[in-house]
């Protein structure tokens, strides 16, 4: 067997998802995981509890490199808040594509429920976090109760609108996706409209775009 040094957290979670697709199924047991990819089995649990807590991870994983690519931009650092988080979703998606046939297996069957996935847990706590930390201008309340409401509103309606443009992106079959890149910029830049009670052209244009989205599909 290899040693267990030379094998880390990304190696094993390169070899579960070419488990799964290969498999259509995920491995029966740790030990026969370990076995079928030559590395000890204590090797595994010194990453991962369970398949479960694996499979969590690797959405965090996939947020982490995508987060780690724009920190290393030191314009994306100058960025205002919007732009960040326009750069962040394009960033993210090209990632998601990359890796399309697991993401599909695993949240095709539940497009319509993914805010309930156990899967994304760990994801949903990089999203919210970073959306804390984007430093989003908002109404100025004056009382610690309702910034407290406001700033969780905005986290939640945040990581909502993630699983909105991860539905549309399972379900969009443009050419390189390009439908959902027009999804990102619209919602984003409305979403941000609203909190800056700003004129609701964006708004009204993503409405229009919705509406015929939803007329051709029909």
């Amino acid at each position: 067997m290899a040693n267990k040094k030379s094998i880390t957290e990304s190696d094993i979670i390169g070899f579960y998802m070419d488990y799964v697709l290969t498999h259509n199924h995920k491995p029966k047991s740790v030990y026969a995981f370990a076995k079928d990819n030559k590395f000890e089995e204590q090797t595994f649990y010194e990453f991962f509890g369970t398949f479960e807590a694996l499979e969590q991870s690797i959405f965090k994983v996939f947020f982490d490199n995508a987060h780690a690519v724009l920190e290393k931009s030191e314009e994306y650092l100058t960025f205002h808040p919007k732009d960040k988080l326009l750069s962040f979703y394009f960033t993210f998606f090209e990632i998601l594509t990359a890796n399309r046939s697991y993401f599909v297996h695993v949240l095709g069957e539940n497009k319509n429920q993914l805010k309930s996935l156990k899967s994304l847990a760990h994801l949903k706590k990089r999203f919210t976090n970073y959306i804390e930390h984007l430093d989003i201008k908002t109404i100025d309340l004056k009382q610690e109760q309702l910034v407290k409401l406001q700033n969780r509103g905005l986290k939640e309606s945040a990581w909502f609108q993630l699983l909105v443009t991860m539905k549309f992106w399972l379900d969009d079959t443009s050419p390189s996706f390009e439908k959902t890149d027009i999804f990102i910029e619209k919602s984003v830049r409305a979403s941000f409209d609203l909190i800056d009670t700003t004129p609701l052209k964006s708004i009204i244009d993503f409405g229009k775009f919705l509406y015929k989205e939803k007329m051709m599909s029909n």
